[in-house]
């Protein structure tokens, strides 16, 4: 038995005599006929090195398959483009974006990552014959090759931030954490607007304007600088996406920066193209040149310091010096939108936006503080986006592709949606963590207290992709009244819409020097003065117009205190304000009975289900009534004085609708 035993397989046991240890016969691990021992359990790889089995790992991703016509043969199939060709002209696209003004052609590009083996890639570059090339002659960028790293995946883009970007890592969750540098919020004092023919007339200069003119020469030196130090690297990346979820006015964008980082941001906050769309991008409409992480000429006419983040609405370019902070880019295209929007008669709004199951759509503003994310981020309904929108004779639209959220003492409990978008893919910006573990604790506030995560708005749950919807039905104002004296919830003319919205109030509690807390008030017109680039009145009566097209209604919740100011009063509980929300999305809050407040003119409902009836009037909660007026009285002052830098502004031929929003003010 023992001699027979495996002679068909490929071992057996040795004959009687030939011995192992403790008795037990020796096993032949081969055939008498010599035959090479091998495992065929599993077919062995087809590489003969290293490097070949590494080539085997990666297949090549699938190619758009929409081909190219050409122009008047729609539809030719011998007239499709072919992939090769395709390329050239992206290639070629990209080094006319990356172009210095002052040389003959554009920077030799190349797709794919410098650190693999580049044999067969054949450099791009264009022509561009402004100058005479013996004036200036070559420049070392010229003789070099530059990579071009095009709309990677977010996977291809985590590889390149932990290989190549220090303060780079995976953390628990699977987001990568990263550092905006020394930068960890927006500079808006070092923003600038080129002024021109065009520009003068049109935009919102002067006191209470955020736009700081420049120059068309000096955006020329700064975006020389940017476009040189792009050209000087072995990689550059570069972005290719949409502003806009309305098909018909959407935004071609090209992002072109130095850090894998930047390129993840704004995978994840403009909407991403299809292959097919990509195939279709051509030319983009903006272009933004982010060299963050080199510095501006201070010497430079116009420049403060060694930041500047200039706007060229002529040009459609956008150049980035000396901060490497994400969210510049994405509030710098908001800025591009509330321009562009307008002159086709599309408002651009810093708002939420969301939309219930029977297709009524509600827009929520409000300054940091006010419970604008909280509020917007209902179960019950869709969330169409919570930052940035439009509305057109279509619709809604969200502007966006992405949130970019707050992430400073965030809990699972209090935010479970935004909790669990950080996750592969999600960009969080200067958060600590666990140096083990990589457990993140939002507590922390070492680096900043500006924590942020940057993530595709489909990680949400009961986002409504695509972003879109109907006109809306509300437009709800938030406040966070530290004074005491507003209402929990008012309902607006239009006129009052228009004054309270071009107000943009909220009030903060700051500490003064004595150590006592007191409310502070802060407007921000339109909800977001920082970023407007037309005069307010002018969004405000495109906002009025549309609601009074579609039959929407205005309404001012505050979500601050009542029963006294802060430190005397109590917060409005958030349980009351839901159901004040709730009546309003549910149509009920309109057929209430109102009464009209004292000085401010507003109308406050008698009674709402779910909500005390004797907090819905403030002067009942505030047992000194005498202190109940002079406050209101004092923040009716504090509005009608933050209104004046407004009242001079004329729309139209004459100051009539000027004069209709003033009247809608506080009066006393």
């Amino acid at each position: 038995m023992a001699n027979n035993a495996g002679e068909n397989g490929d071992f057996k046991f040795g004959r009687i005599g030939s011995m192992g240890r403790h008795g037990l016969p020796k096993i032949q691990t081969h055939h008498e006929t010599k035959e090479v021992c091998h495992d065929d359990t599993a077919t062995p790889v087809k590489a003969k090195t290293v490097d070949e089995l590494h080539s085997l790992q990666k297949k090549r991703s699938s190619q758009p398959s929409t081909p190219h016509t050409a122009t008047g043969q729609q539809g030719s199939a011998f007239n499709a483009i072919s992939e090769e060709d395709r390329q050239k002209q992206q290639l070629q696209s990209i080094s006319a974006s990356l172009a210095s003004l002052t040389r003959e052609t554009g920077p030799k590009v190349v797709r794919g990552d410098p650190a693999r083996k580049t044999d067969g890639q054949k450099a791009v570059h264009v022509e561009h014959h402004l100058y005479d090339s013996a004036l200036f002659g070559l420049s070392d960028s010229a003789l070099k090759f530059t990579h071009i790293l095009y709309n990677l995946s977010p996977a291809e883009l985590y590889e390149q931030a932990i290989k190549y970007e220090k303060g780079s890592f995976i953390t628990a969750s699977g987001a990568l954490a990263t550092l905006s540098g020394a930068k960890t919020g927006r500079s808006p004092r070092d923003k600038r607007v080129v002024k021109d023919e065009e520009t003068e007339n049109e935009l919102w200069w002067g006191k209470g304007s955020p736009n700081i003119e420049m120059d068309e020469h000096t955006f020329l030196v700064n975006r020389e600088r940017a476009v040189d130090y792009l050209n000087s690297l072995d990689k550059v990346f570069v972005n290719d996406q949409f502003l806009n979820w309305d098909p018909e006015h959407r935004i071609k964008v090209r992002i072109v920066s130095a850090r894998a980082y930047h390129s993840l941001f704004m995978h994840n906050m403009c909407i991403r193209p299809t292959p097919e769309e990509l195939e279709e991008f051509g030319t983009p409409d903006f272009t933004i040149y982010n060299a963050g992480q080199f510095p501006c000429n201070r010497y430079t006419h116009y420049m403060t310091s060694s930041t500047s983040i200039d706007l060229n609405l002529a040009r459609r370019e956008m150049v980035i010096l000396g901060t490497q902070y994400a969210g510049e880019m994405k509030k710098g295209l908001f800025s591009v939108m509330h321009y562009l929007m307008p002159k086709r008669r599309i408002l651009s709004l810093h708002s939420g936006c969301n939309m219930g199951k029977d297709g009524d759509v509600a827009l929520f503003f409000g300054l940091s503080g006010t419970g604008k994310t909280t509020l917007s981020t209902d179960h019950n309904r869709y969330l169409i986006g919570d930052d940035e929108h439009c509305w057109s004779d279509n619709g809604v639209s969200n502007i966006e592709g992405g949130c970019y959220a707050k992430c400073i003492d965030l809990s699972k409990d209090k935010e479970p949606d935004i909790w669990n978008a950080i996750k592969f893919g999600t960009v969080l910006e200067n958060v600590v963590f666990d140096e083990h573990t990589r457990d993140v604790d939002y507590s922390e506030k070492s680096v900043t207290e500006n924590t942020r995560a940057a993530y595709p708005i489909e990680y949400i749950p009961n986002a409504k992709i695509p972003c879109v919807g109907p006109h809306p039905k509300n437009v709800i104002l938030l406040a966070c009244d530290a004074f005491g004296v507003l209402p929990p919830v008012s309902k607006l003319s239009l006129a009052q819409t228009m004054y309270h919205f071009i107000s943009g109030y909220t009030a903060l509690v700051a500490g003064t020097e004595d150590g006592i807390k007191e409310p502070q008030a802060t407007f921000s017109a339109c909800f977001g003065a920082a970023f407007i680039m037309m005069h307010p009145t002018k969004y405000a009566a495109m906002l009025a117009e549309k609601m009074k097209k579609h039959g929407a209604t205005g309404w001012l919740v505050n979500t601050g205190w009542s029963a006294g100011r802060y430190g005397t009063g109590n917060r409005i509980k958030l349980a009351y304000t839901r159901k004040i929300i709730d009546a309003i999305h549910s149509g009920t809050l309109l057929n209430a009975t109102y009464t009209k407040t004292e000085v401010f003119g507003l109308e406050i409902p008698t009674e709402i289900e779910g909500v005390p009836s004797e907090i819905l009037d403030p002067i009942n909660t505030w047992s000194d009534k005498k202190a109940y007026k002079e406050t209101l009285l004092k923040l009716g002052g504090l509005f009608k004085k933050n209104f004046e830098v407004f009242v001079n502004h004329k729309i139209g031929k004459d100051n009539k609708l000027t004069e209709e929003i003033l009247a809608a003010g506080p009066l006393f």
